[in-house]
């Protein structure tokens, strides 16, 4: 038997269980290789790290199940609507490069809540920043084990919640040995493979519908076979009808595609597991080439993301609408058995009605799939289907590693250390660290096992607090020596409060609920992010303007962050 035939006999689990294994063996060596000694390298690993390796590590951190998973999947469902996600993240990573990022890494603190607690020279707003922090970094790393969970359950074919906890099992270990250390260099392999699983299968597919091995390329393209049709007109031929509305037609209005679009944009620049990889590197300068390095790494991914989202849909519904549920290939079977398709012949007559109708449709898709499910329609190869789900595993993981160390560095550092126990040492903060970090574990794991909604819902909504909560404070820190304790305390309170009512009133139907015509001025919960953020700058500022100002030797810090020093380094303090 040759080995081409042997490779290509070998099943989609059995390559999975290879390719997995290997990966993990790889984070789990490097989290050994690199163990933090310190509480500097389990926070910020030793400050000592290259621009390329933070930009690498900085990547795979931003780059989250949403991004690899859920993303395409929602781009493929809403199509042109689907593009603020896009716009919102990417944009919102230029804006932290550029706006804050030097600033940040200039302060030289572990956490945000250290620039908090030290800006506003308050305890009081450090409690309320490892609040908004807490509450900010669970709810993103909800949907991180959703996505882990997600592809074990296919992929390893074990319950979704077995595979919640075997992937916490994972992430524990690297995150509580390793710290910031060995996250860092483990995110670096887990960009490569991260990046590599999402791009063989993009440039297979491309060619296979268009004949341009380029994604970006193909996806605006004829088809290949020969008809000189797009395939975006086929697509929107193809939406329309099944009665759904035209693939490159929004149906959002103006106002929530601006809301959502800037709530993810600011939310981006205040998610403290992102802000604090600027603190790993040894200078300002590094941080800024950190940044860039990061940006164009992600560039890839998200400018690859709309061509996966119309491969994927045009694929799906060429293959199940319409068709005899007894000639469904082997992918839609397995599938079904995690619930995240669902087929019910409301007519009886055994063929797959997938239409926009809901009370004809019989067809329930898991946009999550999109991705993930997106080689097995095209009958790739099963090493391709099994990269994608090793893929998917390193990019859930690696966020879910960062937010993992912002929360355990928010209660040992932040609060122990800070505020209960000054004079704990060393290694006794280093302990509590590592045991806030198996708490916050079990934490994420049970919202993983009861998420509220898809990935990239859940993790919207994280970005919305994280606007309502941090942005405003973390500018105004920087940007406005005038700004003061009760100003920004105030603030913070007033939109994560604001941020969380609506969020839970919309979402999970508390106090009274609501239906899409209740929203405030029809902005959607994951755009509201942009009017919490607004109520927070409206208070901090009213509240400023009846306190007195901040101390002369904070106002000298502030001036202190903006003025660049020649050799740009930053003083830890």
């Amino acid at each position: 038997m040759t080995t081409s035939l042997l490779i290509t006999e070998i099943s989609v689990q059995s390559w999975t269980y290879i390719l997995v294994g290997i990966t993990f063996a790889l984070y789990i060596g490097i989290a050994i290789w690199s163990r933090a000694s310190s509480t500097k390298e389990f926070y910020v690993a030793g400050g000592g790290v290259s621009p390329l390796a933070n930009g690498m590590a900085t990547a795979a951190d931003w780059m989250s199940a949403a991004s690899f998973i859920s993303m395409a999947g929602i781009i493929s469902f809403a199509g042109y609507d689907g593009a603020v996600y896009l716009m919102g993240w990417t944009g919102g990573y230029v804006l932290l490069a550029l706006l804050l990022a030097p600033y940040l890494r200039k302060f030289g603190k572990f956490t945000v809540p250290d620039f908090i607690g030290d800006r506003y020279y308050s305890k009081t707003a450090r409690i309320v920043a490892v609040f908004c922090a807490l509450i900010v970094s669970f709810t993103y790393v909800a949907g991180q084990m959703r996505g882990v969970g997600i592809v074990f359950s296919r992929f390893l074919e074990v319950e979704i919640n077995t595979g919640v906890i075997i992937g916490m099992i994972i992430v524990l270990f690297y995150a509580v040995l390793g710290g910031m250390k060995g996250i860092t260099y483990t995110q670096v392999a887990q960009y490569c493979v991260l990046i590599f699983a999402f791009m063989v299968p993009a440039i297979f597919i491309s060619i296979q519908m268009t004949g341009n091995p380029i994604p970006q390329f193909g996806f605006g393209g004829q088809l290949a076979d020969g008809s000189g049709t797009y395939l975006l007109d086929k697509l929107d031929g193809l939406s329309t009808d099944l009665g759904f509305a035209e693939y490159t037609k929004g149906s959002k209005s103006l106002v929530d595609v601006f809301a959502i679009t800037f709530a993810l944009m600011v939310g981006t620049a205040g998610l403290p597991h992102v802000i604090v990889r600027f603190f790993t590197v040894k200078r300002v300068r590094d941080a800024r080439k950190s940044a860039g390095i990061a940006l164009l790494l992600i560039v890839i991914l998200y400018s690859t993301a709309p061509a996966v989202a119309v491969f994927a849909r045009t694929n799906m519904i060429e293959t199940v609408s319409n068709q005899p549920y007894a000639n469904v290939p082997e992918w839609f079977k397995k599938w079904e058995t995690t619930g995240l398709i669902t087929f019910r012949d409301k007519n009886n007559d055994g063929i797959i009605q997938y239409v926009a109708n809901e009370t004809i449709n019989e067809l329930v898709i898991d946009r999550d799939i999109m991705v993930l499910a997106n080689p097995e329609i095209a009958k790739l190869p099963n090493w391709v289907i099994a990269l994608v789900a090793a893929g998917g595993l390193a990019a859930a993981l690696s966020t879910a590693a960062g937010l993992l160390l912002v929360i355990s560095a928010s209660v040992s550092h932040d609060l122990i250390k800070k505020i209960i126990n000054p004079k704990i040492s060393d290694k006794g903060e280093l302990v509590a660290a590592r045991l806030s970090a198996v708490g916050a574990v079990c934490v994420a794991g049970y919202f993983g096992i009861n998420p509220p909604g898809f990935v990239a819902a859940v993790v919207a909504l994280a970005f919305g607090l994280a606007a309502a909560s941090f942005f405003p404070a973390i500018v105004l820190g920087i940007f406005y020596k005038r700004m003061n304790k009760e100003g920004a305390i105030s603030g913070m309170i007033a939109g994560i409060v604001l941020m969380l009512f609506y969020m839970t009133k919309f979402k999970f139907n508390w106090f009274g609920g609501g239906t899409k015509a209740d929203w405030w001025f029809g902005i959607s919960p994951e755009g509201f992010g942009t009017i919490a953020m607004l109520f927070n700058f409206i208070v901090s500022f009213i509240v400023m303007k009846f306190t007195k100002a901040p101390p002369k030797d904070v106002q000298e810090i502030v001036e202190n962050i903006r003025i660049p020093s020649g050799v740009g380094e930053a003083v830890n303090h």
